[in-house]
């Protein structure tokens, strides 16, 4: 009880200083903007308290199959620190913010090529921003995309070489996976695998999907202009973090899907050994 109600304090006060980060970070912060941060961060502290302290899950996946979690809290947090400190660098610049601004620049101009996720990021710019805006969206994208591209890379490893999560011990679909209804119909691997497969491709068109929309929207609503600060550190670190989660999820619950067949398949195998013994 002390165990679980300890641990589920420490990720809700870490969800609270994620939200909060960049408002901590970040000069100049408007006092009525600070204060709905704060409201938000509190809020979102105690709904991830709640979900950890109880015994039976609600909404949160894999909250007994670490480090799945962990991982895409750390990429999140990542993001937004780096994103906050670069912005943080235009006003108060030192030699960490230097040096992250420089290796911004340097990868985001990489990945900025025809067609990429970056490029298209910043063809959804309007065509009256600043170059500043433009250079800081351009590094934010390349960042956040990289971070992303590495938290998958990570989770890959950990399933295919490290085992994840069977290393584990036994897998709890009910507490791992509470919205998702073993009973709804239908075989249960069959349903896993065409979910895998939806979080999969949505997730790899959603960062190439989302500015396409929004560019050809530009013309009915205002375009997004990505000049506050903080709204250019939170979209950029949705805009990848989001569809990495997707996949990320979807290359789990394919591992799931395969355990559960190698398990009926094991136990298929014994119970015909058991009827080939003489009695």
């Amino acid at each position: 009880m002390i165990a679980r109600t300890s641990g589920a304090f420490a990720r809700g006060f870490l969800v609270a200083v994620l939200i909060a980060l960049p408002a901590l970070v970040l000069p100049n912060v408007q006092a009525d903007s600070s204060q709905i941060v704060l409201l938000t961060a509190m809020l979102a502290g105690f709904l991830t308290f709640a979900e950890y302290n109880s015994k039976s899950p609600s909404i949160v996946e894999f909250r007994d199959a670490a480090p799945f979690n962990r991982l895409r809290f750390t990429a999140l947090f990542v993001t937004v620190l780096v994103l906050s400190l670069i912005i943080k660098g235009q006003a108060l610049p030192s030699g960490l913010t230097n040096a992250l601004t420089s290796i911004g620049l340097i990868i985001g101009n990489a990945i900025d090529f025809p067609f990429s996720p970056v490029h298209l990021v910043v063809l959804m710019l309007s065509n009256d921003v600043s170059e500043q805006t433009v250079s800081n969206v351009r590094t934010a994208a390349g960042l956040s995309y990289l971070v992303s591209l590495c938290a998958m890379t990570c989770f890959l490893v950990m399933v295919r070489v490290l085992g994840w999560p069977s290393r584990k011990g036994a897998f709890n679909v009910w507490i791992n996976l509470p919205m998702f209804d073993p009973t709804a119909g239908g075989d249960v691997v069959t349903r896993l695998r065409r979910d895998a497969r939806f979080n999969i491709a949505v997730g790899f068109l959603l960062p190439f999907f989302i500015p396409a929309v929004v560019k050809a929207a530009s013309d009915l609503i205002s375009p997004i202009t990505l000049e506050n600060p903080q709204t250019l550190i939170w979209t950029m670190s949705a805009w990848a973090f989001l569809p990495a989660s997707m996949i990320m999820r979807g290359i789990a619950m394919g591992k799931i899907a395969d355990m559960i067949q190698e398990k009926r398949r094991r136990t298929y195998a014994q119970e015909h050994a058991d009827g080939l013994q003489p009695a």
